[in-house]
């Protein structure tokens, strides 16, 4: 399929826009700026759920965790959710219509979890923060009102890549247990080695520049065949959870996406995958823009609820 037509002038902004040469706070600082300026323009705010934070202690500090929990009577399931951005920008904030899609629409406690970020912090410290976050949350269970049979995780993007690195801590740590995955737009191979990267590498938003700049703040000098920094690289993928996974057909984390799906599938691991026609790489949540993100959307909530037995 061609690429979607209503992306075209997002992509022209967007590349007028670029500044490969500024340091990862101002990034940081654009990107916010950008996602408040044209966020409402691609995606509705999302239903009223009441809201709270708490403070998670991690090793040195305390982190901030939204949570999102819907009325309805019982311990509820719970999603731990984790924004993307290159392990470097995004925010809690820029996501706030997704959890509260999330939380209405699967009848669970969504815990958006405000990680520590690179380069300031990088690899193991945010995917250590997001372990610590669900295992808090999991000691927590009673006094927050979860159920904790029933807890699942989820991302999108580099957000995706600690979902199922922490899936992958928890499996060999013992624990806490999780019963489902949702992964958008999965980062699973920080190598950059598959054809998706170079051939989708410019002009459709997320670009080879970006991904190298990203990687390089995160993971330093760290082995990027790492299994919890390129979980794809991981000898052994039985034991993790079901898992919903996104691919976008001009993303290029499309290839990394597809061989992660085939990875999980070879290890009996049960897979719903969808692969969205005409996308890039961060239009799979512009659900007020596009009629195939609004329905990916439902869809992945619905698999969520069902997971939960709701």
């Amino acid at each position: 399929m061609t690429l979607e037509p209503r992306l075209r002038p997002i992509l022209a902004i967007s590349n007028r826009a670029r500044d490969d040469s500024a340091t990862m706070p101002a990034r940081r600082f654009a990107g916010a700026l950008q996602a408040r300026q044209l966020g409402r323009l691609v995606m509705p705010k999302g239903p009223d759920v009441p809201i709270r934070e708490v403070m998670v202690p991690v090793h040195g500090g305390a982190i901030r965790v939204r949570l999102y929990e819907p009325a309805s009577p019982g311990p509820k399931p719970l999603h731990v959710f984790l924004h993307g951005g290159g392990w470097c920008v995004g925010d809690i904030d820029s996501r706030d219509p997704r959890c509260r899609t999330v939380a209405a629409g699967a009848g669970c406690i969504v815990a958006s979890v405000d990680y520590r970020m690179a380069p300031e912090n990088a690899f193991p410290v945010p995917l250590e923060d997001c372990y610590a976050a669900l295992a808090w949350l999991a000691r927590s269970a009673d006094e927050l009102g979860i159920d904790a049979s029933r807890v699942s995780i989820g991302g999108e993007s580099a957000g995706a890549n600690l979902a199922t690195s922490v899936a992958l801590l928890a499996r060999d740590r013992g624990g806490p247990s999780l019963m489902f995955q949702w992964l958008d737009v999965p980062a699973v191979d920080l190598t950059m080695t598959l054809p998706s990267i170079d051939r989708l590498g410019t002009g459709y938003g997320l670009t080879k520049t970006d991904m190298e700049a990203y990687i390089a703040a995160y993971l330093r000098d760290h082995d990027r065949k790492d299994p919890y920094a390129s979980p794809l690289y991981a000898a052994e993928l039985g034991g993790l959870p079901p898992a919903l996974v996104a691919t976008a057909e001009y993303d290029p984390l499309t290839d990394e996406g597809h061989a992660y799906v085939a990875r999980l599938r070879q290890a009996d691991v049960e897979v719903e995958h969808h692969h969205l026609p005409g996308l890039v790489h961060a239009s799979f949540a512009f659900t007020r823009l596009l009629p195939v993100a609004k329905e990916y959307e439902q869809t992945a909530v619905a698999a969520l609820r069902r997971a939960y037995g709701n």
